[in-house]
């Protein structure tokens, strides 16, 4: 199953590829940092990071903003508000929150994989109010409560 998403690359981007995927099973694909110089992030700091794309999705989906496991495992480097989220009607730039939870500096350089993004569909609810709810086996058991048998 495939989709479109049209992608308008803004200056700053011009000389980077478009997202991709790096392999034929990937689900998803590499976004890249459009940092016009080097960016460091100190420990336990946060940075806006641009990718230099505005996108237009098709309609129904959403574009998840993941971190990258690599950065992650090597380097602490987790997205904050994983998986962030780009609405099909967004048309602003797409841009990367970064939280470095590692206990080094890190440099974000030109072009470095920042992130990876995954076209979702999305289902709309509708919300019904009822006096009662179906019973389930759980019931109200809150954290933990599924582990404790």
């Amino acid at each position: 199953m495939s989709a479109t998403i049209q992608v308008l690359r803004l200056p700053h981007a011009a000389d980077l590829p478009l997202p991709a995927y790096a392999t034929e099973g990937a689900a998803a694909m590499d976004l890249l940092a459009a940092v016009t110089a080097p960016l460091t992030i100190p420990p336990n700091g946060r940075a806006l990071v641009p990718t230099g794309l505005r996108v237009a999705l098709p309609p129904g989906h959403e574009w998840q903003i993941r971190p990258r496991s690599g950065l992650a495992l090597k380097h602490g480097i987790v997205l904050p508000n994983s998986p962030g989220t780009i609405d099909e009607d967004y048309r602003g730039e797409v841009q990367v929150i970064v939280l470095n939870a590692g206990t080094e500096p890190f440099t974000v350089e030109r072009g470095m994989r920042i992130a990876q993004a995954v076209l979702a569909p999305v289902t709309r609810a509708a919300f019904e109010e009822v006096a009662e709810l179906p019973e389930t086996t759980r019931g109200a058991g809150g954290f933990g409560s599924t582990g404790t048998r």
